[in-house]
């Protein structure tokens, strides 16, 4: 009944040398790039402090990201043999006549991504003495903005498709099946993009170091971690439920009454709600 409302959908995958997944990929970090910075500079924090952050966070993302998905994903594949470790870093693979081709890095889980994040910013404020908190308050402010531009590059590249429907507005994915689906990566992209403006605005509001005067009600501060755990808890109650939409992405799942996107996402939750509660407490 609802056929003729269905979006057919089969993107280039890119033009030239170019991919719209990579594309989409480098936006989303230089849009962070640029949030950042401006974050820092509102807050007074030298520019030499703040050159060497994107390296810390570049590599942090993707290589949390490859081995989040080889080790909760794919285990058998990557961990029982040689050349399936040398596939986790190296982005080709083997062919069975002993032959290899290039495939890229097929395969990043953004569970993982996260907490390679959080581990190499954790390096990172070793290495600049800033307080980890103001640190991860200024990322989470940018995340929302990356996130959205990384669901819409896993559009563009027709994957983490969702489960069959009749809703009007679902997608027909020309390059997996013809059957009408839940256009999931487009619900978190629309997702990450709302997080980020309720991120920016509350900054704009109470964001900035306390002075000492009174607000009358409680507006959050960079510094106190309250924007890090939101930003968690956000991301990771929509990734639970949004999962429900979607397809499984490894057969094993299948038996599961949560899948590893929802058990994954539990974890990152109770963290967010623990750094909102305690960040009332903490004095930027």
């Amino acid at each position: 009944m609802n056929d003729f409302l269905f979006i057919t959908w089969n993107p280039s995958e890119g033009f030239g040398p170019f991919r719209w997944y990579g594309l989409c990929w480098l936006v989303g970090l230089a849009l962070a790039y640029l949030i950042v910075k401006r974050l820092y500079k509102e807050q007074k924090i030298k520019d030499e402090l703040f050159d060497p952050l994107f390296i810390y966070c570049f590599i942090g993302i993707l290589l949390g990201a490859r081995l989040g998905h080889c080790i909760f994903y794919e285990p058998d594949h990557f961990l029982t043999s040689v050349k399936g470790f040398i596939e986790m870093f190296v982005p080709i693979r083997f062919l069975a006549d002993g032959d290899w081709k290039y495939v890229g890095y097929q395969g990043l889980a953004s569970h993982g991504g996260t907490l390679g994040l959080i581990i190499a910013l954790w390096l990172y404020v070793r290495s600049t003495k800033l307080s980890i908190w103001r640190v991860l308050d200024n990322i989470a402010i940018a995340t929302g903005s990356t996130a959205c531009f990384i669901r819409l590059g896993n559009l563009m590249n027709s994957e983490i498709i969702g489960k069959v429907t009749d809703v009007p507005w679902a997608f027909i994915f020309e390059r997996v099946d013809m059957q009408p689906r839940h256009p999931g990566q487009l619900y978190e992209a629309i997702a990450y993009g709302v997080l980020f403006f309720i991120m920016w605005w509350l900054h704009k509001k109470g964001g900035t170091p306390r002075t000492g005067e009174s607000r009358g009600w409680y507006l959050p501060e960079i510094g106190t971690g309250w924007y890090f755990g939101f930003c968690l808890f956000y991301i990771f109650t929509f990734r639970f439920f949004i999962e429900y939409t979607k397809e499984i992405q490894e057969a094993f799942e299948a038996s599961m009454p949560l899948d590893m996107g929802q058990l994954l996402s539990i974890p990152f939750v109770i963290v967010g709600l623990i750094c909102m509660i305690r960040s009332k407490r903490v004095k930027t």
